[in-house]
């Protein structure tokens, strides 16, 4: 759960780009889903989103609810219904954990766009009719990424360690490889953070071309605003500074909760 949460922060540092001048990056509902069922992926994403929140000012304190809901809830509880569904039609063959998987983490992009269109209509910041279309259009887009990535992960596991698919419903093994493999996996990427895409995100597109964009508030406070880290003047190493931080947090997070479910089921 710690290493997880630490490389699906990180990859969400690492917005591409799409088609129309904006964005998109990372959910990782689907492959938390798969790794670690749907109940520890809940938890993963809501550490994810709430370090994004508290710590680096990205998401928003005001909608931290439903970022966890539609992210957190929404995205994890679409990726276990989809890809389970799969693994039954499949037969546990290796087919449907590939075409489970991406179509997973596609609809889970999708569903939780269209549930936080419907959040906006609800608020009054856009029209249902406006927002709706909107969002579901750019993040069928950006659920293709989230996709390709995906089934990405999941051919290395596949080839690396197949038992963490649960292939035959293996208990998976522990090991420090998996640790100390996933954790430079997210410093990687966290590193690589100042590649990302500059082009805005799905929603902050649909934001500025429907006109409620300075509808956003600013932060209370501000401690990594904006992945910057701050007192250093180079942009791109305070990003991969921020980012570093950033793992380093999510993965304690992640494993302190952890390690508190285990001693209490225990």
């Amino acid at each position: 759960m710690g290493v997880l949460a630490a490389a699906i922060f990180a990859g969400q540092m690492l917005n591409f780009t799409v088609a129309g001048g904006t964005s998109g990056h990372l959910m990782g509902a689907a492959i938390a889903t798969i790794l670690l069922g749907p109940w520890a992926a809940v938890i993963v994403l809501t550490t994810v989103v709430g370090v994004q929140a508290l710590i680096f000012q990205d998401g928003g304190l005001l909608a931290l609810g439903a970022n966890i809901f539609n992210m957190g809830i929404i995205g994890v509880a679409v990726s276990y219904f989809v890809y389970r569904s799969f693994l039954k039609l499949s037969k546990g063959k290796r087919w449907g954990i590939f075409a489970g998987g991406s179509l997973a983490a596609w609809f889970s992009i999708v569903i939780a766009a269209l549930a936080a269109a419907l959040e906006l209509a609800l608020s009054g910041i856009s029209p249902a009719n406006i927002a709706v279309p909107a969002m579901g259009g750019v993040h069928m887009l950006i659920g293709v990424g989230e996709g390709l990535i995906t089934v990405g992960a999941l051919a290395f596991l596949y080839a690396a360690r197949r038992d963490l698919l649960h292939v035959g419903e293996a208990a998976p093994e522990g090991g420090k490889a998996v640790w100390v493999g996933g954790l430079v996996i997210a410093v990687l990427l966290a590193v690589l953070s100042p590649l990302a895409s500059a082009h805005p995100d799905g929603l902050e597109w649909v934001a500025g071309q429907q006109g409620f964009l300075d509808a956003a508030q600013t932060p209370l406070y501000n401690v990594i605003p904006d992945y910057i880290f701050p007192g250093i003047t180079n942009g791109a190493f305070a990003t991969i500074i921020a980012g570093i931080v950033g793992v380093a947090i999510v993965f304690g997070v992640a494993l302190g909760v952890a390690f508190l479910r285990r001693k209490k089921s225990s």
